[in-house]
């Protein structure tokens, strides 16, 4: 009589538990890849700053808008700044040449007088760019300025965007609110912008994260 022969055990060979091992790891590597490209996983798609969360891209006037750099205003960190333009740059002055769209969204931290922040754009201005531009500028200063001082206070939670709109000029919008027409001028939105990024910027740490370094 034959001695019976009992089943196996039904497990894989060494190159079927290599190829499942395989799948897996590619498995693992593949999530991890979508996981990691900027737009196709939500906790990616923002960059979040002293709190405060800006968006990696952005539509403005029929152009896509990539986050440049971000920053903080201050130790005290009043607001928290983001730069979008078509084409990311770490040099100050081809930021502020560039053409095409732009936007400079600062997001408040605190309650603050708005007639701090118009001093503080007149004197950052003025102290970058030459007299003759100045002087050119003084009109459209002043009526920015002016806008300003008429929001009374800015209040923690306010977004303010600074757009350069191509053929307008500068839309100046607090909560998606314009206020006023566009500033016309390249010039002036540029001369703007360095008063950020400029040789003699606002805060140099700022700057520094506007331009792409650490924030």
């Amino acid at each position: 009589m034959t001695p019976s022969r009992s089943t196996p055990p039904l497990t894989p060979d060494t190159g079927t538990r290599r190829r499942w091992l395989g799948r897996a790891l590619s498995g693992i590597l593949a999530g991890a890849m979508l996981a990691a490209a900027p737009g196709l996983h939500a906790a990616d798609d923002t960059v979040t700053v002293a709190g405060q969360p800006f968006v990696r891209r952005l539509q403005l006037a029929g152009s896509e808008l990539q986050l440049n750099g971000t920053g903080v205003r201050g130790w005290y960190k009043a607001y928290a700044a983001g730069l979008y333009l078509v084409q990311p740059s770490r040099d100050p002055a081809r930021v502020a040449a560039q053409p095409g769209p732009k936007r400079l969204q600062l997001r408040m931290r605190f309650d603050l007088p708005a007639s701090a922040f118009a001093s503080a754009f007149r004197t950052g201005v003025l102290r970058n760019v030459a007299p003759a531009e100045a002087a050119r500028l003084e009109p459209r200063i002043a009526d920015f300025e002016a806008r300003v001082r008429a929001l009374g206070t800015v209040r923690d939670g306010d977004v303010i965007d600074l757009d350069q709109i191509p053929g307008r000029g500068l839309l100046f919008s607090v909560n998606g609110r314009p206020q006023g027409a566009p500033i016309v001028g390249d010039d002036f939105y540029a001369a703007l912008l360095l008063a950020f990024v400029g040789d003699k910027p606002y805060d140099d740490k700022l700057k520094a994260g506007l331009l792409g370094g650490a924030a």
